[in-house]
């Protein structure tokens, strides 16, 4: 019997499932704990911290990420031999989780990485077993060889773009967009309301549609059309950010799987920026006695 290939990153449930049945692989479910206690993909393993993680981008920053992800992945299982493949509840209601680890393992260089198009509300729809067992991950030693991939931004990559012709992709909702909110963990969870200087604006949903199970992300084509109403194309060089790459993550999966190449993420992104007041924010959204395009005070600098 020949054992089924799927090039995509994105897989449909039956694709998963028939995955599973050919062995070594390592499912990953990123929702939190209680929903996984309540039911999850047979032998999934229950990794929350995908979604948990706040990111900086200092370079102690990053080697903390890189640690923490690297153990936690081991742990579960993955030494570079094994797919990985994550899921969350559904595409629209876990803000890109699955698709934050995607992203993590991308930039880890972890060869083999995938994403369950329309998470377990589109397992479940297809009318594939859950399980309440909890399975006993097999530890490995997650590979140290591996060649980081160019997708991490720092905020010093993005104050340096400011003003050039890189493309500044602001995939928030709409509320954090025009300003009236500072993170989808409550209005004023970040200490600065506001959006980068110059950025434009596609709000993340706008990458999916309706499936017959529930939302997936869209055709290549689709996707190229709705970065046509910002006027990116895909010879862009694109910066993403949201509020702390999860968003940005679920974008950049449906912008790769368009033909967009030169795309990063600002895995910081708002967290990160709105807490340092040096850095400039763009107010023209936030009325009061602020004038339209006026930008906040910070230090912008070139490197």
């Amino acid at each position: 019997m020949t054992t089924p290939t799927f090039p995509s990153v994105l897989w449909s449930p039956d694709e998963l499932a028939a995955r599973q049945a050919a062995g070594s692989i390592v499912v990953i479910d990123t929702r939190d704990p209680q929903a996984y206690a309540a039911g999850h993909i047979p032998g999934a393993c229950n990794l929350r911290d995908v979604f948990t993680f706040l990111a900086t981008s200092s370079p102690k920053g990053l080697q903390e990420l890189k640690d923490s992800f690297s153990s936690q992945f081991g742990a579960i299982g993955l030494s570079g031999a094994e797919a990985a493949v994550l899921y969350e509840d559904a595409m629209d209601t876990g803000y890109g989780q699955s698709c934050r680890g995607y992203y993590l393992l991308t930039w880890l260089g972890y060869p083999k990485v995938h994403v369950l198009n329309g998470g377990f509300s589109a397992w479940q729809a297809a009318g594939l077993p859950t399980s309440t067992e909890l399975p006993q991950a097999a530890p490995k030693a997650f590979p140290t060889d591996l060649q980081q991939a160019d997708v991490m931004l720092t905020k010093e990559d993005v104050q340096a773009a400011l003003g050039t012709d890189k493309v500044l992709l602001d995939v928030r909702d709409i509320d954090e967009w025009i300003g009236e909110s500072s993170s989808p963990y409550g209005k004023d969870f970040a200490p600065r309301k506001g959006r980068l200087p110059g950025a434009r604006w596609i709000e993340w949903y706008r990458f999916m549609k309706p499936g017959p199970h529930g939302p997936v992300i869209k055709s290549p084509a689709e996707v190229r059309a709705e970065c046509a109403t910002a006027a990116i194309s895909a010879q862009d060089d694109i910066y993403l950010y949201c509020f702390k790459g999860a968003r940005a993550s679920n974008t950049y999966l449906a912008l790769k799987q368009a033909g967009f190449d030169k795309v990063r993420i600002y895995f910081g992104s708002w967290n990160e920026w709105s807490r340092d007041p040096r850095l400039p924010i763009d107010a023209a959204v936030l009325g009061g006695d602020t004038a339209p395009g006026q930008v906040l005070p910070g230090v912008l600098v070139h490197t």
